[in-house]
């Protein structure tokens, strides 16, 4: 079975994705905003200190600093760090091959504690500690430990791929040009035959949104699958905005979560 975490990452950087919207999740205004409920939770573990509330600073450079320490001593003292927004922007920085894989399922996994941190109705953490943060954090936010956790990932990331599939198809068009563009990348990012063929069959079956839905089994995961989608189109068509107006809905997606998302991403519907 071919690793759908690394597929993930190597669909978005075939250009199946607004990469404006991640840039914007990796800057000031998204994931490291103060008082963004991730932002302050993490500031401390990657400014070295016990407190939070403030923004993370320079995440792509705090990436390539922790990053060029050692992946095994950062992930001793960094747990919760290197395997989310440290280890996206380290991928993303290694131009898809970061220190730790599964860059982009670990970006989704932190804008769904956010997100849903806003859900909640907290305000974010004055000091947490890395055991405090590792134990609330989504699954997708840190590298597994045990065959079930791996697993877990791997069946979470198979949803985010399809969910993103499609969300493509929402306006009725996928462009043949466009499948052989991504089909190409795929190749030339190191994608083996089988995941290959894995996109290719779901780019050509007709949608399915009950299905997506269904496999839906946690908060977290509607969050991820939801921004996920968001990245995979543009939404400028009816039909694009109706698709994601619905879907939000059918996940059980609540106004400040989906508000969250949006703010994070950049995303204005």
């Amino acid at each position: 079975m071919f690793d759908a975490r690394n597929l993930l990452d190597q669909l978005i950087g075939s250009g199946m994705s607004n990469s404006g919207r991640l840039s914007h999740a990796l800057g000031p205004d998204g994931l490291q905003r103060a008082g963004g409920g991730l932002g302050d939770m993490l500031s401390g573990i990657l400014s070295g200190g016990g407190a939070g509330g403030g923004a993370l600073g320079d995440l792509a450079g705090k990436a390539q600093e922790m990053l060029g320490q050692g992946t095994d001593a950062v992930r001793g003292n960094y747990p919760l760090a290197i395997g989310g927004l440290g280890a996206l922007a380290g991928a993303l920085l290694g131009g898809g091959r970061g220190a730790v894989g599964g860059g982009v399922l670990a970006v989704l996994g932190s804008l769904a504690y956010s997100a849903l941190s806003k859900q909640g109705g907290e305000q974010g953490t004055e000091a947490a500690s890395v055991e405090d943060l590792t134990q609330k954090a989504p699954l997708e936010m840190r590298e597994p430990q045990t065959v079930a956790e791996g697993e877990q990932l791997q069946n979470n990331a198979l949803v985010i791929l399809r969910a993103m599939i499609n969300a493509a198809k929402a306006d009725g068009t996928v462009d043949a040009n466009e499948v052989q563009k991504i089909a190409g990348h795929l190749q030339q990012s190191g994608a083996d035959g089988e995941a290959q063929q894995f996109v290719m069959t779901e780019m050509a079956k007709p949608m399915d949104t009950d299905g997506i839905v269904a496999a839906v089994d946690k908060p977290e995961l509607a969050v991820e699958v939801y921004a996920a989608s968001l990245l995979a189109i543009e939404v400028d068509t009816p039909a694009e905005r109706e698709y994601i107006k619905d879907l939000a809905q059918r996940l059980g997606l609540a106004p400040e979560a989906v508000d969250e998302i949006h703010r994070a991403l950049g995303v204005s519907i």
